[in-house]
């Protein structure tokens, strides 16, 4: 490919600006390619695939690369319909709360003493520094896990990794071994590292309830002279409001 076509390849690639300044060179890689070639084809059969098109970066749009404080890593999106948009854990307002985020409201109770909202978007906390990201940023409906191996890991590798080099005092939340393993590149001199066993249902009890992560993210934020995270959650009514609410210019 000659170095125009390259360059527009590049210039179509729907990445908010300041991760596509650290990381979107990644993206033009041949396996990349590959991996969009795959994500083509099977929406040509007919495959169902979530989240939608726009929402598969949904990560980067809610939280730019500057404003990152706090990373919690997940590893595949939701596989139901819809439930993935684009940040792990979370779903939009309407739709269950599946049973990993039941449990991290559960622990957010017990640590902070923050009642249960009625939904189980996480967009506010996007919007306040937390990168919400899966290993895998797609999936195909009713088939966990079907994109696995494809190419989006090595992309959040590369994301986790240029986190760590060129960021220092964040805060990384590794839930359960796949995160913890995806994790081993952050240097816990530069950054803060806190491990627990995942909050699915299977494992929450063998140390994710009461592991206090988010007091002590919050802890080692005040004493960077950062803002808190506020892990609390508008209602469902008061975010269908502001969402509503025209913006401003």
């Amino acid at each position: 490919m000659n170095e125009v076509a390259a360059r527009d390849r590049f210039d179509r690639i729907r990445l908010e600006p300041s991760w596509k300044a650290h990381v979107g060179d990644y993206l033009q890689r041949d396996d990349m390619q590959a991996l969009a070639a795959f994500l083509r084809q099977r929406k040509a059969k007919g495959a169902r695939i979530y989240p939608p098109g726009p929402n598969i970066f949904g990560a980067f749009d809610a939280t730019s690369f500057d404003a990152t404080k706090v990373v919690i890593l997940g590893q595949d999106p939701y596989h139901g319909p819809g439930q993935a948009h684009g940040l792990c854990f979370s779903v939009l307002p309407g739709v269950a709360v599946p049973p990993s985020l039941d449990n991290i409201f559960k622990e957010i109770q017990r640590d902070l003493g923050i009642a249960r909202p009625d939904h189980g978007c996480l967009l506010p906390w996007a919007h306040q520094g937390v990168l919400l990201l899966n290993a895998v940023l797609t999936v195909e409906d009713g088939r966990a896990g079907a994109h696995q191996g494809k190419g989006w890991e090595g992309f959040t590798d590369h994301v986790v990794d240029v986190l760590n080099r060129e960021r220092e005092g964040l805060v990384f939340l590794l839930w359960g071994s796949y995160a913890q393993a995806k994790g081993k590149v952050i240097d816990p001199r530069r950054h803060r590292v806190l491990k627990a066993p995942h909050p699915s249902p299977l494992s929450a009890h063998r140390g994710f309830l009461g592991c206090g992560h988010f007091s002590a993210t919050n802890e080692y934020l005040a004493r960077h002279s950062q803002t808190a995270i506020d892990w609390s959650l508008p209602s469902r009514a008061a975010l269908a409001l502001a969402a509503a609410a025209p913006t401003t210019v």
